[in-house]
């Protein structure tokens, strides 16, 4: 096993900076630059000194003795001051020493990973917080990393083992009388479990739109006030604006934080039928992305023909009502007038959707589930034919049973690793 060292603050000048250093010659590394070393858990001052004995640094020194530690392993910080020249005084002399190399990106994170002090789910939530923009992706990512999408999982499967274990047992005893029919049990089994492997996949749907952000689409015909109306949200000139028609050839982009939600702002061409070439093509665009929205936001009056209606949900406004008077239910980019409404209306919709995200947040999150519930689906069509198939509504079961394993990282993700893992920073 390496002993691995990186930097685990960010790079550039700061108040202070931290060293990470982990693996089986940990301490004694970190001895030959501290002296004595601190009690685990505890902190001291120790001035750090290089090979030749030259002063490095005066840096708080905090150990963590395995398995008690991130990475499970025995591990040393030092907090030094944050200037570039003491920071990579420090990492020369570390790597000076024997047995050490400089980690890679994600490798504490993985080593927390194959010692089990997290699970996969946890490594995506660990990165999603570090990712996180606004208080919603920060709760959510939290929830992640806790565990809890991995007690979920623990749930299901054992309900799923509960289950194969009584097929299982019918099939040992085939040839002598089984006083006790398993099937209304097993039955039972697997309907808990279906309803909630229901209920997270609808839930994971929203929980991805945290992650990633909602998208709320502005549309209406030309010289609506669309690119106007952006402008006011993002309190600068992100869109072009004009009284020439099709001035907006493509769908311009603005991301806000409302309430602690992360909103994409879509500004698109104005729903016209044009003779351009290019403008079409920026109509056609529009039409998708808006369709693809989680929201939208229609400028329009009653007479205009669209081809994309408003849903239920959809918020349709009276545009330009610094020109029409309208006040009722009118907006005006120009002069500011229903925005804070809007925002308001906006809020409150995206929340509202909000409510039902689920724990699982990445499409190999719900992929997984979703191959799973297809396996318990066959498991209870099996079922029907009675216990002469029982064999293979066992089988069947442990399918579901190692497609709920790969969700958090226990069988067949070797190939998800180096991906997952490039994402972190090197330190971490």
């Amino acid at each position: 096993m390496d002993t691995i060292f990186a930097q685990a603050t960010a790079s550039g000048r700061a108040g202070v900076s931290v060293i990470r250093i982990s693996g089986p010659v940990a301490w004694h590394a970190a001895g030959v630059l501290a002296g004595d070393l601190p009690a685990a858990r505890q902190a001291g001052l120790r001035r750090l000194k290089d090979e030749r004995g030259t002063l490095l640094d005066e840096a708080l020194v905090l150990t963590f003795k395995s398995p008690e530690s991130f990475t499970g392993e025995d591990i040393v910080e030092f907090h030094t001051h944050g200037s570039t020249a003491v920071v990579q005084a420090v990492l020369r002399a570390l790597s000076a020493a024997d047995g050490l190399r400089l980690a890679e990106p994600g490798e504490f994170t993985r080593q927390a990973m194959e010692n089990g002090r997290l699970d996969l789910a946890q490594v995506e939530g660990l990165a999603d917080l570090i990712d996180s923009e606004t208080e919603a992706q920060r709760r959510q990512a939290l929830r992640v990393l806790s565990g809890a999408l991995g007690d979920k999982v623990d749930a299901w499967r054992s309900s799923l083992i509960r289950a194969a274990s009584l097929l299982e047992a019918t099939i040992d005893f085939a040839d002598e009388e089984v006083p006790v029919d398993v099937t209304p049990e097993v039955s039972l089994l697997l309907q808990d479990v279906q309803e909630e492997l229901e209920a997270e996949i609808s839930g994971s749907y929203v929980a991805e739109r945290i992650r990633t952000g909602f998208e709320v689409a502005i549309v209406g015909p030309p010289n609506a006030g669309k690119s106007t109306l952006l402008n006011r949200l993002a309190g600068r000139d992100a869109a072009i604006t004009s009284e020439i028609a099709g001035t907006t050839r493509d769908v311009i982009e603005v991301r806000m934080d409302l309430n602690g939600l992360p909103v994409t702002f879509l500004d698109t061409a104005g729903l016209r039928d044009s003779e351009d070439v290019v403008e079409s093509i920026g109509i056609e665009r529009a039409v998708q992305r808006a369709a693809q929205a989680d929201l939208r936001v229609f400028l329009a009056t009653s007479e205009d023909q669209l081809p994309l209606k408003p849903t239920a949900e959809d918020i349709v406004l009276s545009p330009k009502s610094d020109l029409s008077g309208d006040e009722k239910n009118g907006i005006s980019g120009v002069t500011g007038q229903g925005v804070a409404e809007l925002i308001a209306r906006i809020q409150n919709t995206l929340t509202d959707q909000s409510a039902s995200a689920g724990l699982a947040t990445h499409e190999r999150h719900r992929a997984a589930m979703m191959n799973a519930q297809r396996n318990l689906q066959e498991v209870s069509q099996v079922l029907s034919l009675g216990a002469g198939s029982y064999d293979i509504a066992a089988e069947e079961l442990r399918s579901a049973i190692r497609a709920l394993e790969t969700l958090v990282g226990r069988i067949d993700v070797e190939n998800l690793l180096d991906e997952i893992f490039a994402s972190f920073c090197l330190g971490k």
